[in-house]
């Protein structure tokens, strides 16, 4: 086997500035402490020493091989999509969260696909707007629905599961299984209820696998199969890289491993905002990023915080807490970026370069990131492969709908504010909203971000009144800014927000629903089910001594949004110079 870590490293450039000597140093430490060998002979010691964790990294290294798995099972999949093109599916619904979600719908957005595939549709979302629109645009009868969760657990895709199931009875009575596949582990409630209700193919991942590094497993290879995607290709790239990154592999020619370092001795450093610039046909790259990072390394009160589909700004909106991660494409060269890139460095701010040839690179790049993920935990001395604070806001949640079933709503306390449109639910006493928000804003601290967390139904004009919010914060408060949909985010940035550094500011924006839905066997609805998942990530937040407001933007979001923003306008101090 010819070994190719040269031509991939030249694919990955570095312009580090002052902190290339201390990157160089980090990596001989490294090499002293023969990490390329010990990753690959998954010694939990690189990360820690105490029982209970090893025992969870020994088992969450499985990652690192599964391309070569992968490719054993390619035959089996091609038969499965065959089979299910020759039945006359018209279409699929691929229902999951977080590491379950993120990377089939990154590859649906992304990578090529042959003609007279299936068209795929990613469920990632409690919100009922959406699911209705889902349920309104598929042909139900025809559609093949995937039901993702590796622990079978997962509550959001088993509501998704049941209420699609339902619907599909209604149309094709006891052979609804037939339109339903799973991806789980072995031996899960899910594998059970697969069985039970006769699913067409039940798909069992690998158990040594956490969520976050399973895009390469069956989790994203069904969904990316089925809609016509060069997965052979995919799985030839992803192990171009895993040769790159192999064990044999000097540290010092290693792509993974030498991003690894960057991000995390720059985090150790006070750069610990990684800041994706990335061409917007390629967004979707940064939500799996996302997750990657930010539910790896949130913990403990450090971290390596991803920001991702950042509106693009000049030199005077980035502090110097940032390490940018441009990703350049190269039949799609994006002249704003390459601009911006040119500037940082004149600037002297550090920069990460990387050239994919064409987007099946996907695959290559998603390895280069899981080691440097891996990388970076051993640094900053934490275990990247546990979420230990994703499950306080489940357990909120979880909590909360026992109360609805209990007592038949759902405990809300009232705004403490109201103005306009806009509720207020804060902790502080406040006599107008222009008072709250300004003295809200005045918390922040360099060093520190700005969170918005929408609760609401994801649409472009919806997306694009948030970036407008998104940019007047940056611009004016000089913080990196994140933007997440909830509940998605909750399975992604969310352990981060509860685990890392306590230097997050969050404006949680909720809004009545203008439909809803009941969840099958329960006595609530996808929108009770969402709001009662936005109360329990308020209150763990607030158990972290997070600074949170929550915004209810009301009956009308665009209205809300509007109101918002022109309030925030009116209060933010003049932009930097």
């Amino acid at each position: 086997m010819v070994r190719r870590s040269e031509e991939v490293v030249a694919t990955q450039t570095l312009n580090l500035g002052v902190y290339l000597a201390p990157v160089r140093e980090r990596i001989r430490g490294l090499e002293e402490r023969q990490i390329g060998g010990r990753l690959w002979r998954k010694d939990p010691g690189l990360w820690k020493t105490d029982p209970k964790n090893q025992e969870i990294i020994r088992n969450a290294l499985g990652w690192l091989h599964v391309a070569e798995k992968m490719e054993e099972n390619l035959d089996d999949l091609a038969k499965f999509v065959a089979e299910v093109r020759s039945v006359g599916f018209r279409h699929v619904v691929h229902m999951g969260m977080g590491g379950s979600s993120l990377a089939p719908l990154a590859f649906e957005k992304i990578l090529p696909r042959s003609p007279n595939f299936l068209p795929l549709t990613v469920l990632d979302t409690t919100d009922a707007a959406t699911i209705l629109g889902i349920e309104r645009n598929v042909p139900i009868g025809q559609t093949l629905f995937i039901v993702a969760s590796k622990s079978g657990t997962t509550a959001e895709p088993l509501a998704f599961g049941e209420y699609f199931y339902a619907k599909v009875r209604a149309v094709k009575g006891d052979r609804a299984g037939e339109n339903f596949v799973a991806i789980t582990d072995p031996e899960t409630p899910l594998g059970q209820l697969a069985k039970k209700r006769g699913f067409r193919q039940t798909f069992l991942s690998l158990a040594d696998i956490g969520g976050r590094f399973s895009a390469l497993s069956h989790f994203g290879l069904v969904p990316a199969a089925l809609t016509g995607v060069n997965v052979g290709e995919l799985i030839v790239r992803a192990r171009r890289m895993a040769r790159a990154c192999g064990p044999g592999v000097p540290i010092s020619e290693n792509p993974g491993v030498i991003l690894g370092v960057v991000l995390g001795e720059l985090a150790l450093r006070g750069r610990n905002k990684i800041t994706f610039l990335i061409p917007e046909s390629m967004a979707t790259l940064g939500l799996w990023l996302e997750q990657l990072l930010a539910e790896s390394t949130g913990k403990e009160g450090t971290g390596v915080l991803p920001v991702a589909e950042e509106p693009l700004a000049g030199l005077p909106a980035y502090g110097e807490d940032r390490l940018f991660a441009y990703i350049r494409l190269q039949d799609e060269i994006d002249d704003s970026l390459e601009r911006l890139v040119a500037d940082l460095q004149k600037a002297g701010q550090p920069a990460v370069a990387i050239h994919m040839e064409d987007r099946l690179d996907l695959a290559q790049e998603i390895f280069r990131w899981e080691v440097a993920t891996a990388t970076a935990g051993a640094i900053l001395g934490i275990n990247p492969f546990d979420q230990p604070n994703v499950q306080e806001s489940k357990d909120n949640t979880n909590r909360l709908l026992t109360e609805v079933r209990q007592a038949g709503r759902l405990p809300e306390p009232a705004p403490n504010l109201m103005a306009g449109p806009l509720g207020f639910f804060m902790a502080e006493q406040a006599e107008n909203a222009r008072e709250l928000l300004k003295a809200f804003f005045a918390k922040a601290k360099p060093g520190d971000y700005l969170a918005l967390q929408a609760y609401l139904t994801e649409t472009p004009a919806t997306t694009q009144a948030l970036q407008t919010i998104r940019q007047l914060l940056r611009d004016h408060l000089r913080l990196a800014t994140t933007l997440g949909y909830g509940p998605r985010f909750l399975h992604s940035t969310g352990q981060f927000h509860k685990g890392g550094p306590n230097t997050g500011l969050f404006l949680q924006l909720t809004a009545d629903d203008t439909e809803d839905t009941p969840i099958p066997a329960t006595p609530y609805t996808f929108g009770i089910f969402k709001r009662a998942q936005a109360l329990g990530d308020l209150q763990a937040l607030r158990k972290h001594g997070r600074r949170v407001i929550r915004v209810h933007l009301g009956a009308d979001v665009f209205q809300g949004l509007t109101a918002l923003a022109k309030t925030i306008e009116e209060v933010l101090p003049q932009r930097p110079g």
